[in-house]
């Protein structure tokens, strides 16, 4: 905890540049200038262009039991960090919840355990990353997809709904994905499924998302990831997910080509094997037109069985042509090094790389992409890059801002999961130059969001606040 004054602490900002509200009641553009606002608007195409590349803690949260279940170290912050110093800006959390929820109704959750998802979710938005998490090996604990039970959809309005509330006032860089490669019960679970699977999924996902947003908060507009039977990147598992408003979007996992990126059948670099990656997407982008335009793709990657050359050269364009096809590629990591099994590239006890190539030459390929044109996704990627029109200055302490006129001010500090740390001005001013200053205790160092509202515009500013 802080015990000594602001005005000695260094507070890092965009360069301490003095900016006006000279634009307050015309053409201002708060949506410019945002950094971490709590809940910010983003269309999906907006959204998934910042969360750009992810990686999936596997075999952790939806491991046997525990965290530790399957043989994974406890996370820690330093994981995270490890994986965004790499340019990573999503973190994909799977979570097994059955065995943490009551057997009947009301079906409470377990306090500890979600307690400690929130801490991990913590650490993503500590470094500033999108993290969402989501039912993993729920199956049959949770649904079944051979009939639409009403029984099953109150069970599944009760979990998410829970979920939810705790969640409620998490900011608009966590979202949730309601369940992973979901076919309990259901036929053709591999091509898509049937009519009454697909209709029993519809059903249930369409509950779920209602329980969410009757949570109300930032759950009215908070991003929701909905997948087909299996999430199979074809077109009968697509053609029938629900998108009951337009916070909802897809996710499909792409084991491209199935048998060297699953199978690890050894090499992958011709020129027929990119047009088919290319043909695969641009087939896929066609299917979700109607659903947003853009695609989560939440699994993917290849294995330590494969030819490493061959890995280097699938990771970069796999990553790259996800990218420029509008989607986000998320890694599937499982922290195996060997095997038709081993997904794995970050050794997690020990801190580094153990595949440091693929996980390079991934992260240079979706930095080589360019992402379909849309709007600005309103995130700089630094704090100098932040427009000059903000209208605030912070130094030493000290927030300065202007009034042009008289205007009902609030000015907040958030923490990075959207709450409200403290409230610094909340009256009417009238039109001057104003200072105020950072409280000297109660504030962790860490990562902040600074709100400035007056009248009907606001503006917001990213703080990072260390000795």
């Amino acid at each position: 905890m802080i015990n000594n004054t602001f005005s000695e602490k260094k507070i890092l900002c965009s360069a301490f540049i003095l900016l006006t509200l000279s634009m307050l009641g015309s053409s201002f553009n708060a949506q410019a200038t945002v950094a971490n606002d709590p809940m910010r608007g983003l269309t999906r195409a907006q959204y998934v262009k910042n969360m750009y590349l992810g990686w999936n803690l596997g075999n952790t949260f939806d491991g046997s039991g525990t965290e530790t279940g399957w043989g994974q170290p406890k996370t820690t912050q330093a994981m995270i960090d490890a994986v965004h110093a790499k340019g990573i800006k999503t973190l994909r959390i799977p979570c097994t919840w059955n065995g943490h929820h009551g057997s009947s109704s009301p079906w409470t959750i377990d306090a500890a355990f979600i307690a400690r998802l929130a801490e991990v979710v913590n650490y993503a938005l500590n470094d500033s990353m999108y993290v969402f998490f989501n039912t993993h090996h729920d199956g049959t604990s949770l649904y079944n997809l051979s009939s639409t039970d009403p029984n099953v959809t109150a069970r599944v309005a009760a979990i998410w709904g829970q979920i939810a509330t705790y969640f409620k006032n998490y900011s608009d860089y966590l979202s949730f994905e309601l369940f992973n490669e979901p076919n309990a019960g259901a036929a053709n679970m591999y091509g898509g499924g049937d009519a009454t699977s697909r209709a029993a999924l519809a059903a249930y996902q369409t509950a779920a998302v209602a329980a969410i947003r009757a949570t109300g908060g930032n759950n009215a507009t908070r991003m929701i990831i909905l997948q087909g039977i299996s999430a199979s990147p074809i077109q009968a598992s697509t053609a029938t997910i629900p998108i009951p408003d337009a916070n909802c979007m897809v996710s499909t996992h792409t084991y491209d080509p199935v048998g060297f990126s699953l199978n690890g059948s050894g090499t992958w670099g011709s020129s027929s094997d990119s047009a088919s990656i290319r043909t695969n997407l641009t087939n896929l982008m066609s299917w979700l037109a109607t659903k947003g335009g853009v695609v989560v793709l939440g699994e993917w990657g290849n294995t330590a069985a494969d030819q490493e050359a061959s890995r280097i050269k699938h990771a970069y364009y796999y990553a790259q042509q996800v990218v420029a096809h509008g989607g986000v590629p998320v890694w599937w990591d499982n922290q195996s090094f060997s095997g038709a099994d081993g997904f794995g590239l970050l050794n997690r006890t020990a801190g580094t790389w153990h595949f440091p190539t693929v996980i390079q030459a991934m992260c240079d390929g979706a930095k080589s992409a360019v992402f379909p044109s849309i709007p600005d996704a309103i995130e700089p990627s630094n704090e100098n890059k932040i427009s000059l029109n903000n209208g605030l200055i912070v130094k030493s302490g000290s927030i300065n801002y202007a009034l042009p006129k008289a205007s009902s001010v609030s000015l907040r500090l958030y923490n990075m999961q959207g709450k409200i740390v403290s409230t610094l001005v909340q009256s009417h001013q009238p039109a001057g130059n104003y200072e105020v200053k950072l409280p000297a205790k109660g504030i962790s160092f860490g990562n902040y969001v600074l709100e400035l509202k007056a009248g009907d515009n606001f503006i917001t500013k990213r703080l990072s606040l260390f000795k």
